[in-house]
């Protein structure tokens, strides 16, 4: 079912194994879903026009045509998060529960201080974290429900104080055209009232530019407009990529997250149950899913395989998974040595990232490009996923060579507050007006010495104006 891409020494091609590969090389060769973002982008871009230009309307025939709800409006009526809530599973009420209290733990401490410092004296330049006003989460539907997703979007930003905060998912027919009831139960867990039934690149656009009139959710009535936000977060399908692609700068976004992908760095003290269950665990979420193993024995490889069938055959999304785990952007990695797995799994950069090797805690200290590193055989995706107290909010499609998770910094802005007396300014002005000169930018210098008495002269026909020095 897992397709083998062989990069040891004794099976190299012309351009050489995986230790004589180039990075370039090796993210060429290894498996990676094919993603055309930029083709979904010219198709998402008149449905975000409509929403800026014709407001709920536009909303509202989106919604019909893409998700099959006749509906009215996208608010969602607070009475039915205060029903959804109620109806919870006790269980699911109790796990969601203490996913929420971990995440806060975790996020809590990642909130960062002002810093103050004192260049010279009489000059001090401080950094102060501010959060931004207004946040638009997005919690994805169709194949699955993530009551999780409301969690690690909604915790981050509410740690990071951030004083408006609004959830969007997709409307469901089964439901009267609202969000699934358990999206709706963990909005109200956690205190969020400002929830909205759309879904796609229109929720993406509804965010951006906002709405005059949002109307209610599975039922008569005016809601109020809905105010844009500052920054957009939260996981989607490629139509909400491309929406967030063609939006930034109009609004912040986390990151245009792609398809979810595990790889699974294993040496033969790997137990092939484990390694075989969670690559299936990440290829449940949808049939582009990535799953890849990586190893230097054969022995794992060939167990890994065998177990790999014996449990799709019991798993119950078989087809799902099944295409996800056959498909290119999966298979199974051979290299020569452990070496030769840290150069590939850095090349590679998963989102979520498994190490599962005798020493395991040192070797996942050698990974520089992962979303999250799970380490060792007790530490699996899935427990991210849900209640490590980590964030699964995570870049993918090797965007974690540059790019971080969601996390309270996310939400945060790092401003600098310059204040400088008369003296500490006199001190360093001749630098100052050195520096704008040298860049021909002399009405810098200018406002410096203006400061200390010289008034900038008029310039004439005979050149610029020649200013003296600060006294």
């Amino acid at each position: 079912m897992l397709t083998r891409i062989d990069l040891r020494s004794s099976a190299a091609d012309a351009r050489g194994s995986a230790a004589s590969r180039s990075a370039a090389d090796l993210r060429g060769v290894l498996p990676r879903a094919a993603l055309d973002v930029d083709s979904a982008v010219a198709q998402v871009r008149p449905v975000v026009e409509a929403v800026a230009h014709q407001g709920l309307p536009a909303v509202l025939d989106a919604t019909r045509r893409f998700d099959g709800v006749e509906a009215t409006g996208v608010r969602v009526p607070a009475e039915a998060i205060a029903a959804a809530e109620a109806g919870l599973d006790d269980a699911v009420r109790d796990a969601l529960r203490e996913s929420i209290r971990r995440a806060r733990l975790v996020h809590a401490d990642q909130r960062r201080t002002d810093v103050t410092t004192r260049v010279v004296p009489g000059g001090t330049v401080t950094e102060r974290f501010v959060p931004v006003g207004r946040v638009g989460l997005y919690v994805p539907g169709g194949l699955a429900v993530y009551p999780s997703s409301v969690v690690m979007n909604v915790v981050p930003a509410q740690e990071a104080g951030v004083p408006s905060l609004a959830v969007a998912s997709p409307p469901q027919k089964e439901f009267g055209g609202l969000p699934h009831p358990t999206i709706l139960a963990a909005c109200a867990l956690l205190g969020v009232d400002e929830v909205y039934a759309v879904g796609g690149a229109q929720a993406i656009a509804v965010f951006a530019y906002g709405l005059a009139e949002a109307g209610l959710s599975g039922s008569e009535g005016a809601a109020g407009p809905v105010e844009p936000v500052d920054v957009v977060t939260g996981p989607g399908n490629i139509w909400v990529t491309a929406a967030k692609r063609l939006l930034r700068g109009v609004i912040g976004i986390d990151s245009e997250a792609g398809t979810t992908e595990i790889a699974v760095l294993a040496d033969d003290t790997a137990d092939p149950v484990h390694v075989a269950a969670d690559l299936i665990s990440q290829a449940e979420h949808d049939p582009a899913a990535a799953s890849v193993l990586v190893t230097a024995s054969t022995a794992l490889a060939d167990a890994v395989d065998a177990e790999v069938v014996r449990q799709v055959a019991v798993t119950k999304h078989v087809e799902r998974v099944q295409a996800a785990l056959s498909g290119p952007q999966s298979g199974i990695v051979l290299v020569d040595d452990l070496e030769q797995g840290l150069r590939v799994v850095d090349a590679y950069a998963a989102e979520h990232l498994e190490i599962q090797t005798a020493d395991a805690r040192a070797v996942a200290a050698r990974v520089r490009n992962a979303g999250a590193i799970f380490v060792g055989a007790w530490s699996p995706v899935s427990l991210g996923d849900y209640c490590a107290g980590s964030n699964h909010v995570l870049p993918t499609g090797g965007c974690a060579r540059h790019s971080s998770g969601l996390s309270v910094q996310t939400f945060l802005r790092g401003i600098h507050v310059v204040e400088y007396t008369e003296e500490a300014l006199r001190e360093v002005a001749d630098h100052v007006t050195t520096l704008a000169d040298a860049e021909d930018l002399p009405a810098h210098g200018a406002a410096v010495r203006a400061r200390f008495g010289s008034r900038p002269e008029v310039a004439t026909a005979g050149g610029p104006s020649q200013a003296g020095s600060p006294k």
